[in-house]
């Protein structure tokens, strides 16, 4: 379960591409930004609540960025396909030289207990700059806290217990105050919740996608013109996070048709950031769960019948309701809350996540060398063989498409397969323009 990226950058048109010590120590200055990156996981005795987020007194920068040889799609497999160690903090950096092609590459990952995915582009751009000179960064002389015992965590543990009991006690109290607002807000807040449990609840179709898996992963990629995506979104009157939809379902559809399966109309989870300006580098995401039109043989109908799902949802508050949805979870019982999760991330629930990440909209570098693209890795839950994210990067879109490398072995080939649709949409654009 862990959140990944695969970042290219190439030489600067004047200079030398960073030695690994360089780009290591950027790292470790630029981490004085994001303190959850030197902080590990604590257990609270007797399970009594989540672990903790406590200070590594032993953090080093060594023990998370690793300096690692090519080629790079080698690499990403290896790195992926590893769990995180989870006696130190939940993150990773693999930095691979290419000074035959004048480029580098960093393949990060971190827990998605401690970011989603546009926590990841925000840590990334943590580590970059908007202009080829460095910014400054001043060193903060950082000293682990002192760790907590065992007793301290218990009485935390049962602290916050006692604070989620005192917080359900809110809402009666408030309805008491103001009957009126409340019983309005109660009112659209239940039909948020009914609707969006209503998609949760449907039965996703049986398919090839969803079987058991094996520990070993596989990311493809692709990119495109982001101007590419905006032409068919403009030409329509939809998103690009549409377009990128009726794309997947197009490369999907023809990936399915080659392996022998009858393409059928799959049920996507689209995770939906609902982080406010607090949640600084978390992990705080909706969902909406759509219908992938892979049954549609039309390129146009599938584009149409996905901004119809997705904006019905919208227009419904869905991804408000699902919110509510997981802050009830969140209060049920450790045993009720595994069991919870494990039906809303199984295979009846979705068929498989595909997330639109936005990432800057300008040019970025690190120590001088420029930005060139950034492929995102969604994770895969039990029984899920496939994930697809797209980040959009300075007039990019870069696709990464991550696989269960035994049940998808050819996903290479899904990934040309969504290029492939994208080209579609846009010829079928430019035919309707012509007068």
């Amino acid at each position: 379960m862990h959140v990944g990226w695969v970042a290219v950058f190439s030489a600067p048109a004047e200079g030398r591409l960073p030695s690994f010590a360089e780009l290591r120590d950027h790292i470790e200055l630029r981490l004085t930004r994001a303190p959850r990156y030197r902080q590990k996981l604590a257990s609270v005795p007797l399970g009594l609540h989540a672990p903790e987020w406590t200070d590594d007194h032993a953090f080093s920068v060594a023990r998370h960025v690793y300096r690692a040889p090519g080629p790079l799609r080698d690499l990403v497999e290896e790195v992926m396909s590893m769990p995180l160690r989870r006696d130190r903090p939940l993150w990773e950096m693999w930095i691979c030289e290419d000074t035959a092609q004048e480029q580098f590459a960093i393949v990060g990952k971190a827990h998605h207990c401690m970011v989603d995915g546009l926590a990841a582009v925000e840590l990334g751009s943590l580590l970059l700059d908007s202009t080829p000179e460095p910014a400054w960064c001043e060193p903060d002389g950082w000293r682990a806290a002192p760790e907590p015992g065992g007793e301290r965590l218990l009485a935390r543990g049962l602290r916050d217990l006692l604070y989620q009991q005192l917080d359900l006690l809110r809402w009666p109290l408030h309805l008491a105050r103001s009957p009126v607002p409340a019983a309005r807000q109660s009112a659209a807040g239940a039909l948020r919740v009914t609707r969006a449990l209503s998609h949760l609840l449907g039965a996703a179709p049986a398919s090839v996608l969803n079987g058991q898996l094996s520990p070993l992963r596989r990311l493809a990629w692709a990119q495109r013109p982001l101007g590419d995506l905006r032409t068919v979104k403009r030409a329509y009157g939809t998103t690009v996070n549409d377009v990128m939809l009726a794309a997947v379902a197009g490369g999907m559809r023809s990936y399915l048709i080659r392996r022998g399966e009858e393409p059928v109309a799959l049920k996507v989870m689209v995770p939906v950031s609902v982080r406010s300006s607090a949640d600084v580098l978390g992990n705080h995401i909706s969902f909406v769960f759509a219908e992938l039109p892979c049954d549609e043989p039309d390129p146009l109908g599938r584009l149409y019948r996905v901004h119809a799902a997705m904006s019905r949802r919208k227009r419904d508050g869905e991804p408000d309701g699902a919110d509510l949805v997981l802050r009830a979870v969140a209060r049920a019982p450790a045993a009720a809350q595994q069991s919870l999760s494990r039906f809303m991330a199984g295979p009846r629930t979705f068929n498989l996540v595909v997330s639109n990440i936005p990432g800057p909209n300008v040019p970025m570098y690190m120590l001088g060398c420029p930005l060139q693209a950034t492929y995102p890795v969604v994770p895969l839950s039990d029984r899920h063989a496939v994930s697809v994210g797209m980040t959009t990067i300075d007039e990019r879109a870069c696709f990464g498409v991550y696989a269960d490398r035994e049940a998808l072995p050819d996903v290479d080939m899904l990934a040309h397969d969504i290029d492939d649709a994208i080209t579609e949409l846009l010829a079928v654009t430019s035919q309707a323009r012509r007068p």
